[in-house]
């Protein structure tokens, strides 16, 4: 009996470990989706990503505010919760982003992927450094967030769309988790505390006005300009 019970908690331990590779999930077909919040390709876009949820929404704005489009299951990500601080760390970046044209990359060896724009000036303040950090497909990274090519080819063709109709840059907000007071409050004694109550201000006003707020860089700290 003990060693049936051992070998349980080591089949436990071995799942909980594995990456997420949930599938692909829709209700309904893209262009159906659009219509049902009465947006289209091309609409200004806005991307958010939660590492603990391992889930990437899509939201689009109509009218001066944002509705939510989606919800994609990240396929994977590397590195525990915290900013990405160094070249070769293998920890997935945290911070507020933006996606240009120029990031946009059809022909990525992982399917299709656009760049976050890593370090951004917050990183570089700090002195962090790395490289080709992006959303892509393949289900695979090191510092990147994979998503399975189904995915990916829907992300990739909404963002690219908006930035092709002229959205000049696409905000990637990306977080540790859902960032709501009872569970910021359980990392009270963690080291990346102080930077995290920095993105929740972001993640307060969006939640509360469904506006992407204006983020600057205020002595090496993320400010939101209101």
């Amino acid at each position: 009996m003990k060693n049936i019970l051992i070998l349980c908690c080591v089949w436990i331990i071995a799942a909980c470990s594995t990456p997420s590779r949930a599938p692909y999930m829709t209700d309904a077909p893209l262009e159906q989706r659009l219509k049902s919040i009465r947006a289209k390709k091309g609409d200004p876009i806005f991307v958010r990503i939660f590492k603990e949820e391992r889930m990437l929404e899509i939201w689009y704005e109509k009218h001066g505010k944002y509705q939510q489009l989606t919800n994609y299951p990240i396929c994977y990500y590397s590195g525990p919760l915290g900013p990405k601080k160094r070249q070769g760390d293998k920890v997935s970046p945290e911070g507020f982003y933006q996606v240009t044209r120029r990031a946009l990359n059809p022909y990525s060896q992982y399917y299709k992927s656009f760049d976050l724009g890593f370090p951004n000036q917050y990183d570089r303040f700090k002195g962090y450094t790395g490289d080709y950090l992006m959303v892509h497909g393949d289900c695979v990274s090191v510092g990147c967030y994979a998503m399975t090519d189904q995915q990916m080819d829907e992300i990739y063709q909404l963002v690219a769309a908006s930035l092709n109709r002229g959205q000049s840059s696409v905000p990637v907000h990306v977080f540790p988790f859902k960032m709501t007071d009872a569970r910021l409050s359980r990392e009270k004694h963690s080291p990346h505390y102080a930077f995290w109550l920095e993105l929740k201000e972001g993640y307060d006003y969006f939640e509360k006005y469904h506006k992407v707020p204006n983020v600057g860089i205020r002595s090496g700290k993320y400010t939101i300009n209101q």
